[in-house]
């Protein structure tokens, strides 16, 4: 049984049925009721940016959290930053389920969005006189790293 691509791949989909209302709106259909054909469209769409900002988030509270993992000195919260990459790489997954095309994405936003995580974990242990065992920049993550439900491995 074939399934409806909104099932199959959800961001795939929003950018076909935007470009769907978009060819539509531009023969003018005569319907009884008018349609801002280019807001829905844009609405749609918006629907699917969305869904690339859901993954931006969590890849940047992953990378958050593994910076932390290797350069704090500290014994702890190391269970609770665990937990986190275990919650954060579990929405991931479900959000690839929903959106394969989304995978794509991944390693492009790793590399952006580490470079902001290094930043703010230097800002913070600055702020709060937290020392760090080397350099935040020359610590990098990969995407598989990133969505390796086993890296890193629990001490």
């Amino acid at each position: 049984m074939n399934k409806p691509l909104h099932d199959v791949d959800f961001l795939r989909w929003t950018i076909a049925q935007a470009a769907a209302l978009r060819r539509a709106g531009a023969m003018r259909t005569n319907t009884p009721d008018p349609i801002d054909w280019e807001v829905v469209a844009e609405e749609i769409e918006a629907l699917g940016r969305s869904e690339r900002a859901a993954l931006r988030s969590r890849i940047a509270v992953i990378l958050e959290h593994l910076l932390k993992l290797a350069l704090s000195p500290s014994p702890g919260p190391r269970r609770g930053w665990f937990r986190t990459l275990d919650a954060q790489r579990d929405a991931i997954r479900r959000l690839l389920d929903d959106s394969p095309s989304l995978r794509r994405e991944v390693a492009g936003l790793v590399a952006e969005e580490l470079q902001h995580a290094r930043h703010a974990l230097t800002r913070s242990a600055a702020r709060y006189a937290e020392p760090l065992s080397a350099d935040p920049a020359s610590i990098a993550f990969s995407a598989e790293q990133v969505l390796d439900e086993d890296y890193p491995r629990v001490p």
